[in-house]
């Protein structure tokens, strides 16, 4: 009972890319007494600022809002539209770059695959970067990675895909971030590597820098225990 309790903040979690409620499932466990928790739904619009307004018109006046990959990107979406409604902000494996031109053409073939019906081939060809190289016979997590590419489908994952590849560059926003920031990465995260996270960090004043040791890029199903005191640390600071 001796878990120093926030002041009942509700903290709204953003999943990633082909991602579910799966990611944060030990999150939700272990941050629960914190304050009210909820999963955003970030299936059904194809453009950033769209998946945004959406989660903010059922976020709570504030909020506490921390997204992983694609939900960071969520997150400085909403922190452009609202960022008054945003007392807390956790940036997860994530970065504040546009697309480069040869990203945007691997997203267009992943796009093609999963419209011909091939959405399990994309799950496999992205596993061995979402997952730290030691975690390559993992197959436990990586039955959940699937299962996470299942839940979404091809229609969301064609549709997360396209407001991903037209985000815009999130470096002007930085500076303008003024709430509690905690960056966190995976020391092996390979789709978003750490020298992203300590570029968002040092743009956001005041802003916490957590590098997770042995940890590659779904650091919340990874290395849920760091994550998990680096997030409750955060949320009741």
């Amino acid at each position: 009972m001796g878990l120093k309790m926030a002041s009942n903040l509700p903290l709204i979690l953003v999943p990633g890319l082909l991602c579910s409620a799966r990611l944060y499932a030990s999150q939700v466990t272990a941050l629960w007494p914190c304050g009210q928790v909820a999963i955003a739904d970030h299936r059904r619009d194809s453009d950033m600022a769209a998946i945004a307004m959406r989660i903010l018109a059922d976020a709570p006046p504030r909020f506490a809002l921390a997204g992983l990959s694609m939900g960071g990107y969520i997150a400085f979406a909403m922190m452009r539209l609202a960022p008054e409604r945003i007392a807390k902000l956790a940036l997860l494996d994530t970065s504040a770059r546009p697309d480069l031109p040869e990203q945007s053409a691997g997203r267009e073939k992943f796009i093609a695959m999963a419209e011909a019906g091939q959405l399990s081939d994309v799950a496999e060809t992205l596993l061995p970067r979402f997952l730290h190289r030691d975690r390559a016979n993992d197959e436990p997590l990586k039955s959940e990675v699937r299962a996470m590419a299942a839940e979404t489908g091809a229609e969301a994952f064609v549709r997360q895909t396209r407001a991903i590849t037209t985000r815009p560059d999130s470096r002007p926003l930085l500076a303008s971030i003024r709430c509690p920031t905690l960056v966190l990465v995976g020391d092996g995260d390979e789709l978003t590597p750490p020298d992203l996270a300590k570029e968002i960090a040092a743009g956001i004043a005041g802003a916490s820098l957590t590098i997770v040791a042995d940890c590659g890029h779904l650091s919340t199903m990874e290395k849920p225990a760091a994550v998990n005191a680096a997030l409750t640390a955060w949320l009741t600071s």
